[in-house]
């Protein structure tokens, strides 16, 4: 999501500067570029070779190296940079920023900047409520920079309140954020996209319900997908192990009946993809009481009744409501291209996406997953891979489907 970003990181020398370490990280998986400057106080916290080891790149401090100089002006990396991040800033180098110092390399390139800057505080609660800092605070908001943190917690020194820097996969959503509003080439950018995941949970009575073992792990990674595409996504959930991606609209449900009702409502859309595990039936009736063991040993017998079918509900919508491309997800545990081709006619969905969920699959709750994929005219099977993966290539196919010429 991140490829081809170029990220200039500067790390000063709070106690919290070995989180950037982790943040670095993130960045690379992303498949970003970190170019590290270090602080001569970051130095006590974090050597070059730690730095420059993580992020692919040497660890810069020196303004006056002459021989970098010569291979790279510092002027240089600020201008190679898509966005500048400043984690941790301390109360000092925030005050450099803010009055425009320039008496090392990092602050430096804060004035030379000509790229939007994040910065992620982190000091004690004493020196973050100081009228200085708070003054510099808004200088920088003022000036344009955006602000991730600081959090509330214990500090270091033993002290509580706000100065603890934020955590690395916040400053990180911060990043991938900023790249979603201002980035260029994003292909989906201004389309909208509904995304159904997790498991849905019909009623017996007021403490048992009926469900499925889906973790909703495969929606949630294409959504996340879609978003880092450029995408605004509508994502409509059941009953999930893991939680929504940033940045999308999340609705949350429990019954089919709700997740029927929150898909009508949110169209139109350009896409709709329906990967949340539905149950196909319901308790007629539901207690109001929770059901109780009859005396005789024998169990309560159920009368079952059929849910709506979201998939096809939408698929056989009018043109001009229509999305122009509905995709569905066929979960099977034997006879998985005879169920799947069957089911795409039934559904009349343009595209689905079948895979075997059968005991010792590994498929519900896994981190990975094996898709043979349908669109009418065939079938192709999918090399084993994890569910980011399968949602990264949907995402690629849903792109190409929507450039072409109609």
């Amino acid at each position: 999501m991140l490829a081809g970003r170029k990220i200039l990181l500067i790390i000063t020398g709070g106690i919290a500067a070995f989180k950037a370490i982790d943040l670095m990280r993130m960045i690379k998986k992303a498949g970003g570029d970190v170019q590290p400057i270090l602080t001569k106080s970051a130095l006590e916290f974090v050597t070059p070779l730690t730095a420059g080891t993580v992020a692919g790149n040497p660890a810069l401090s020196e303004l006056f190296d002459l021989g970098r100089e010569a291979e790279i002006n510092h002027i240089e990396l600020v201008r190679d940079a898509d966005l500048i991040v400043v984690v941790p800033a301390t109360g000092d180098f925030m005050a450099k920023m803010a009055h425009g110092f320039a008496d090392d390399l990092a602050s430096t390139a804060i004035l030379a900047r000509d790229k939007h800057v994040i910065v992620a505080p982190s000091m004690n609660v004493r020196m973050w409520e100081a009228a200085p800092t708070q003054r510099n605070f808004q200088t920088l908001v003022d000036d344009g920079m955006s602000f991730v943190g600081p959090d509330k917690g214990e500090m270091a020194c033993g002290e509580f309140g706000l100065g603890r820097l934020a955590e690395p996969d916040v400053i990180f959503a911060a990043i991938k954020d900023y790249f979603f509003t201002f980035g260029e080439n994003l292909p989906l950018k201004g389309k909208r996209v509904l995304v159904t995941s997790g498991a849905t949970r019909e009623p017996l009575d007021p403490v048992r319900f009926l469900t499925n073992a889906s973790s909703g792990k495969q929606g949630t990674a294409i959504a996340s997908a879609l978003r880092a595409a450029g995408a605004d996504v509508e994502f409509i959930t059941g009953a999930a192990d893991v939680p929504p991606p940033d940045g999308v609209n999340v609705t949350q449900i429990t019954t089919a009946q709700d997740m029927y009702d929150a898909v009508h409502e949110a169209l139109p859309c350009d896409v709709a993809i329906f990967c949340a595990a539905v149950s196909d039936w319901r308790p007629k009736a539901v207690g109001d009481k929770k059901i109780k063991k009859n005396g005789d040993g024998t169990a309560p017998s159920l009368e079952m009744v059929l849910n709506p079918d979201i998939l096809h509900s939408v698929a056989q919508l009018e043109p001009d409501q229509r999305p122009q491309l509905v995709i569905g997800f066929a979960a099977e545990t034997n006879d998985v291209v005879k169920h799947a081709e069957a089911k795409l006619v039934r559904k009349g969905c343009d595209w689905l996406l079948a895979n075997d969920v059968s005991a010792g699959s590994g498929t519900f709750g896994g981190d990975h997953n094996s898709i043979i994929f349908f669109d009418g005219q065939g079938h192709q099977e999918w090399a084993q891979m994890s569910k980011a993966e399968v949602g990264q290539k949907l995402t690629n196919q849903i792109t190409s489907y929507l450039k072409q010429p109609d």
